[in-house]
């Protein structure tokens, strides 16, 4: 599998996309930021979009969501929430 570690600036506040489409299988690893919520948004938006995967990091243990490509043929987003506007740092793993 072919990885790629990519660096972001993220704003704070609400949930901010950092990779999307449709009908790919990929894995997303994070560490920092401490405290930033991670998921999946499967789906065209509210009200017929779907989350999968909420997790939150603690800055110490590597959080990895999958991406499932059955799941993306209806439109996938990798999303993040963070406490403080910073960069995030993460691993896309392309499956």
């Amino acid at each position: 599998m072919a990885s790629v570690t990519k660096t972001k600036t993220v704003k704070a506040g609400d949930w901010r996309t950092l990779e999307s489409g449709w009908n790919f299988h990929c894995f997303v690893q994070f560490v920092l930021p401490r405290g930033a919520q991670v998921k999946i948004r499967y789906g065209g938006g509210w009200p017929f979009g779907w989350d999968s995967q909420n997790k939150t990091l603690n800055g110490q243990n590597t959080v990895q969501l999958e991406v499932s490509s059955t799941s993306s043929k209806a439109y996938a987003r990798v999303q993040i929430k963070v406490p403080e506007t910073g960069n995030v740092t993460y691993t896309y793993i392309a499956a």
